[in-house]
């Protein structure tokens, strides 16, 4: 560690100009409450720490003027929970958002390095896939932009190109009668690592739902849009056969591991339990939208 250089950029083409010149040595500091602990296990030993909370596109939520929110890869958890509108509008992610780490965590850790930590499990995840989140993406070549389903590679891995960095999420606006939610299943009743993580984001008129996004974590190597679930909702009244049917596409689509928090067939379970619980919660509060 004592050889690693710090680096806090101004502005993010300064950021990304730095990060891609070290050639994979590099790591990004946003919370730090993933890499720090990673380099004190040696896991991680960069060349250059690029800290990028003093760059203020990376530090800010905004609510775009079609309804939208853009919220910083920098913006921790604890910021997100205090925006006033934020968590009227998405209570789905901002509950996953609090399920990363103690307070004191939620302070530093960011939905951003949640994401590029590259855990299966991580928990704001699957409700920002539910959520049809958008990621914004720098490198040398420009910006670009996909879907928060398609950023994951992998345990531990993403499909950033090399010297490229995350900027930030944007999560789409939303019409009346939408409502979203996030359930995980754990051993211990708070700080634990998701045995299943399940975020749903859906949209009733009618009685009728219209528009359906089912996001699963911790059960296959990376997390899930689970396309075939959202469809089994979408053009009924959430009935129970209905639900039914997105469970099962759940279950089906899950791909998990057997170890010490979970079996195979106990989260393929689980997925499905999730999904039921987590689309009566989300069309309770489309109700109320």
């Amino acid at each position: 560690m004592t050889d690693t250089r710090y680096l806090a950029p101004q502005t993010l083409d300064e950021a990304v100009s730095a990060f891609a010149a070290a050639q994979g040595a590099a790591r990004i500091l946003a919370g730090g409450t993933d890499l720090l602990v990673q380099m004190r296990a040696g896991v991680a030993t960069p060349g250059l720490i690029v800290d990028i909370k003093k760059i203020g596109e990376m530090n800010r939520i905004t609510e775009n003027a079609d309804g939208s929110f853009t919220i910083g890869a920098a913006v921790s958890a604890a910021s997100l929970s205090d925006h006033p509108r934020f968590g009227k509008v998405w209570p789905g992610v901002l509950e996953a958002v609090n399920l990363i780490g103690s307070k004191q965590v939620q302070g530093r850790a960011s939905p951003g390095g949640n994401l590029c930590n590259g855990s299966p499990a991580g928990d704001s995840v699957p409700a920002m896939v539910a959520a049809g989140a958008v990621v914004t993406i720098q490198g040398p070549n420009g910006r670009r932009q996909m879907p928060v389903e398609a950023f994951p590679a992998g345990p531990g891995k993403t499909n950033l190109a090399p010297g490229e960095i995350l900027v930030s999420f944007t999560l789409p606006a939303r019409p009346a009668g939408s409502g979203d939610a996030y359930l995980r299943m754990i051993p211990r009743t708070e700080m634990d690592i998701a045995v299943v993580g399940c975020g749903v984001s859906l949209t009733m008129k009618d009685g009728v739902c219209t528009a359906a996004r089912v996001g699963l974590g911790a059960v296959a190597p990376t997390v899930m849009l689970v396309e075939a679930a959202g469809k089994a909702l979408v053009g009924t009244r959430l009935e129970p056969a209905a639900v039914a049917a997105a469970a099962a596409a759940c279950s089906a689509a899950c791909r998990p591991i057997n170890d010490k928090r979970g079996t195979i067939a106990y989260r393929t379970k689980v997925a499905g339990v999730l999904l039921k619980r987590a689309v009566a919660i989300a069309a309770e509060r489309a109700s109320r939208s």
